[in-house]
């Protein structure tokens, strides 16, 4: 194993941005990064189907196709959505689990469709799957399960 290769790839920064710069950027970044761009198309009880373009933003290093991460980010932060369209009182809970199958590539200015259908939403747990496809093709690029534990808000 080329332990040297490994610590490069991990500690590198972009010549343009010291590590001063990524510490000082502000909180509350992630989510604008991911979800820049998304449009909802359609919302009813227990389901949420939302829509982007694959930006540039996003996109593994060979500037190809979608980031894996990215993909895991949206399964995240769209996974949950479906839960209070059954129940008003659900909060957006804390990520137990989420699982990601990665399935097809995206590539940029794809158009992709993201659906989310809560499967079970309890008292405390609730579970949603997650498939994003491109719109175009239809061909399913990602399947997701997103597990939440809903924290229960005090009687007091």
């Amino acid at each position: 194993m080329d332990f040297e290769s490994v610590m490069k790839y991990l500690e590198k920064t972009s010549s343009d941005v010291s590590p001063n710069d990524i510490v000082s950027m502000p909180s509350g970044l992630f989510e604008p990064l991911i979800m820049s761009g998304l449009k909802l198309d359609l919302i009813e009880p227990g389901r949420v189907i939302c829509s982007m373009k694959v930006p540039p933003r996003l996109l593994n290093l060979d500037n190809k196709s979608l980031h894996g991460g990215a993909i895991a980010a949206l399964v995240d932060v769209v996974g949950g959505t479906a839960f209070p369209t059954i129940n008003n009182d659900i909060n957006t809970g804390v990520s137990m689990e989420i699982n990601v199958t990665y399935l097809d590539a995206a590539c940029v200015g794809d158009e992709i469709e993201i659906e989310t259908k809560a499967l079970r939403v309890g008292k405390v747990v609730a579970v949603a799957s997650v498939e994003i496809r491109n719109k175009k093709s239809r061909k399913v690029v990602a399947q997701g399960r997103h597990t939440k534990y809903l924290v229960v808000s005090s009687k007091l």
